[in-house]
């Protein structure tokens, strides 16, 4: 027996959200021996119409889930379309002969795809990168809704509970009580309020870009120049000004006697010597 579905295109949560949600809590729930004949299917056939109504049928499982996110304010009808993406990576996923119901396996993947669009678009600076991060993201602000500034036997607590360090909870406390600026002014600030934006005060005054390309224009040619000069060297000479000023590491007189076979003072006149034509080459 194969279930009445409405077609995909218009069982996307769009401009008419309450629409959406009349529809897809409307499609009969699968009964397990439904359910497992269609996982099965789909395992072991790719049969797509499978995959289609496992994911249609559960659809109003997404619309749950989101709703239990309203409090990050964001659209709903966003959080269900990111939900959808996981329940349909899920559905691909899913294995028929672990035992599970499809919902039970579902509930992780469908969150994860709330939660990565919750972390992108709660802020505009990312607030949650680690683990201990996002796990702190998503439980701190369920437990502060019951406290104030957390103290500190209660930052240890929370600590404690979620398995992370103390500091972590008070940065990310710090973290969610903080708020988003924007660079600029914003239109209708009168003069009082407009010296706040961090565009008055966030000026870089050491960046000149006509100095920064000047300075650039003459690094080049002055390395131009050295390179030039050093090939009109001889090779003796040549290594002896590379280990003396150009190397990592820079040899001494001595080092450079010994592995010559000349005197230290030798190796200095060498040196000056050499040093003086890079001079009047680069001059050139």
């Amino acid at each position: 027996m194969t279930t009445s579905l409405q077609p995909i295109d218009q069982m996307a949560p769009g401009a008419n959200l309450a629409a959406y949600v009349q529809a897809v809590s409307a499609i009969p729930v699968l009964s397990v021996e439904r359910e497992r004949e269609l996982a099965e299917d789909l395992f072991y056939n790719d049969n797509l119409d499978a995959a289609r109504e496992l994911v249609m049928s559960h659809l109003r499982f997404v619309v749950h889930i989101a709703r239990s996110y309203s409090g990050y304010g964001l659209a709903e009808g966003d959080l269900i379309q990111e939900g959808n993406v996981g329940l349909m990576k899920a559905v691909k996923r899913f294995d028929p002969t672990k035992g599970v119901r499809l919902v039970s396996f579902a509930v992780h993947w469908i969150k994860a795809e709330m939660h990565e669009f919750i972390l992108r678009n709660w802020r505009i600076v990312k607030i949650a990168t680690t683990k201990a991060q996002r796990k702190l993201f998503f439980n701190l602000r369920s437990k502060k809704k019951a406290l104030a500034w957390l103290s500190a036997e209660e930052a240890q607590a929370v600590a404690d509970d979620l398995g992370v360090d103390v500091q972590e909870v008070q940065r990310m406390e710090g973290r969610l009580t903080s708020r988003d600026l924007p660079y600029d002014q914003p239109v209708d600030a009168d003069d009082d309020d407009a010296w706040q934006a961090p565009q008055h005060y966030l000026e870089d005054l050491s960046g000149n870009p006509e100095e920064e390309v000047a300075t650039a224009q003459w690094q080049e040619n002055t390395q131009e120049s050295l390179h030039r000069a050093l090939s009109e060297l001889d090779e003796r000479s040549r290594d002896i000004v590379m280990q003396r000023w150009l190397g990592e590491t820079k040899s001494t007189l001595h080092e450079l006697a010994d592995q010559y076979g000349v005197s230290a003072e030798r190796i200095r006149q060498l040196e000056a010597n050499a040093m003086k034509k890079l001079r009047t080459a680069m001059a050139a």
